[in-house]
């Protein structure tokens, strides 16, 4: 099933069922990479492989091994749920005032992303190769052969490749960008087909050399000139620093909604704490009683995600499940609830009153780009995967065909306010605090019935808590809940997606004190979900999505 680009609210993006098993990624190449892997006998940890390894091929702007991931892995048979945390980390000789010019100001996004200084210590590989250990069934190295063939065969650029080229001009100055230019430097057609060759290559090593080449080997020196010789923001990176990198597992963190179901996620550094504050604000409002599409509905939301995100500002950065705790605490979020006026918004929600070192406020930086994936194999075995290499191309930087991230910049550039360093600064060898958010949903009797996620930065939860209340609370079936036009809150400003129903809103929403700001907002929610016998599957309409299942 193809499901198409640009635009949301479409009816004919069909709800997909299948039998055996299903994939939902942001492109079709990628879920068909895993299908193939699930034909063979393959399960959903071994197909995650393959579709990401596909992804880094064709989405490169998006995600791949130079990256960072969250994923999150229900067993079946133990019935037990697992998160693997394979997010960046700083380089050791990371230091907080890193992204300050030389009048101690914070340098600009712009300016900050490009180059070295921006680059992250990546985790993809170590995590998926750690995730297989402990999964996978298949041989690693037979995960790689659908995105060697890939690379090595060609693929075309997409609309959303050439608008990212586009919009980041400064792409066209570094080496590595070159094979999406022709000779003139100009910037190559949609559609047209490219190959990777070089990075054919490396993953034809990686195939057989799981980590070491990557994190100790040649790859690994590739990786530390290319960051700290870079022409714009040289880096800090050292060949220890690979080496050292560990990813993490451990227990996700629940919240349960409307006395039926049970909603859990990734926790810090991870976006999960937020979209399930969130959730736990919600559950105070009968949101069945209301319309989609509906004004009412959407200022409660909003309200309650301006509410989160105060926390969010105040609170977030360094891992503490103290911190958690408190924040998801029910008393304290019926307490937050009680702050929504159903007459008029509040566009300056602070932070709620809790015992805990207060760590001052900061920005929120993390810019829209990112993938997510989903799958559901024939034992009953899910999973929700969230990547990244934070923005377009991360950092510009691409070393033996594949793109270095730039996820440094998704700490706080100016790590002061009122003298005292905000939670979310740079330190040694500290991820950085992140909106990726991905999402199971249990029955009261933990069955399984949703996996889910979404690219999209500061939106992220708001897009997945969107999706859920669409399904939850409104009984839409997951591809009508994904393709139903989204808001988002962002700086207090309310963001209504243009070329959607939602745009006849405005005015009544500014009668509620709203600041309204109609524009795109693209998200890439990929579903899968499990009803009675069947397995349904929806992707998003804003993006090249595509489920493939049997």
């Amino acid at each position: 099933m193809w499901v198409g680009e640009k635009y949301a609210g479409f009816e004919n993006y069909q709800l997909f069922k299948a039998k055996k098993y299903l994939i939902s990624s942001s492109d079709k190449l990628a879920s068909q990479a895993g299908k193939k892997i699930l034909d063979k006998g393959g399960n959903a940890i071994d197909a995650s492989i393959a579709v990401q390894m596909v992804l880094n091929v064709v989405e490169p702007h998006a995600s791949g091994i130079g990256g960072g991931l969250f994923l999150i892995y229900f067993d079946k048979k133990t019935r037990k749920t697992i998160y693997f945390n394979g997010r960046e980390t700083a380089p050791s000789k990371a230091f907080p005032e890193m992204f300050l010019d030389e009048n101690k100001q914070p340098k600009k996004f712009s300016e900050a992303v490009q180059g070295g200084l921006s680059v992250g210590v990546p985790g993809v590989l170590k995590t998926l190769y750690l995730a297989h250990q402990k999964y996978g069934k298949l041989p690693w190295s037979q995960l790689f052969e659908e995105a060697i063939n890939i690379a090595n065969q060609g693929f075309p650029i997409t609309l959303r490749m050439s608008n990212a080229l586009k919009e980041l001009d400064y792409l066209k100055n570094f080496a590595g960008m070159k094979n999406y230019y022709d000779e003139h430097g100009k910037l190559k057609k949609v559609g047209e087909i490219i190959t990777n060759k070089e990075l054919s290559k490396t993953l034809a090593i990686i195939a057989k050399s799981p980590t070491k080449a990557f994190y100790e080997g040649q790859i690994a020196k590739n990786i530390v000139k290319e960051v700290n010789n870079s022409k714009v923001n040289q880096g800090l990176l050292s060949l220890a620093d690979l080496k050292n990198y560990q990813p993490k597992t451990g227990k996700l963190i629940c919240q349960f909604y409307r006395e039926k179901y049970k909603i859990c996620t990734m926790p810090l550094p991870s976006g999960g704490v937020s979209t399930l504050q969130i959730i736990g604000i919600l559950n105070n409002f009968s949101l069945a009683n209301y319309s989609p599409n509906s004004a009412d509905a959407i200022h409660i939301i909003a309200e309650a995600i301006k509410l989160a995100y105060a926390d969010r500002k105040e609170y977030l950065g360094d891992v503490n499940e103290k911190i958690i705790n408190k924040l998801l605490a029910k008393d304290y979020l019926a307490m937050r609830a009680k702050l929504i006026d159903f007459s008029r918004a509040n566009n300056n929600f602070s932070a709620g009153n809790l015992t805990l070192k207060k760590l001052t406020n900061q920005e929120i930086l993390e810019k829209p780009s990112t993938t997510h994936f989903s799958i559901i194999d024939s034992q009953g075995n899910a999973l929700a995967l969230t990547s990244s290499v934070e923005y377009f191309f991360g950092s510009g930087l691409v070393v033996d065909g594949f793109v270095l991230n730039n996820q440094l910049t998704d700490f706080a550039l100016n790590p002061y306010r009122n003298s005292n360093l905000v939670a979310n600064a740079i330190a040694p060898n500290k991820q950085p605090l992140s909106s990726m958010s991905p999402t199971f949903v249990f029955d009261k009797n933990d069955n399984l019935l949703i996996a889910l996620g979404s690219p999209g930065g500061p939106r992220i939860s708001q897009f997945v808590v969107k999706t859920l209340v669409a399904i939850l609370d409104w009984n839409l079936d997951i591809q009508r809940a994904i393709s139903l036009p989204n808001f988002a809150v962002i700086a207090n400003r309310l963001e209504l997606e243009d070329r959607t129903e939602l745009v006849k809103l405005k005015k009544q929403l500014e009668k509620l004190n709203h600041q309204v700001v109609i524009t795109d907002i693209n998200s890439g929610i990929n579903a899968v979900a499990i009803q009675g016998n069947s397995l349904l599957g929806g992707a998003d309409p804003r993006r090249n999505g595509y489920v493939a299942g049997h």
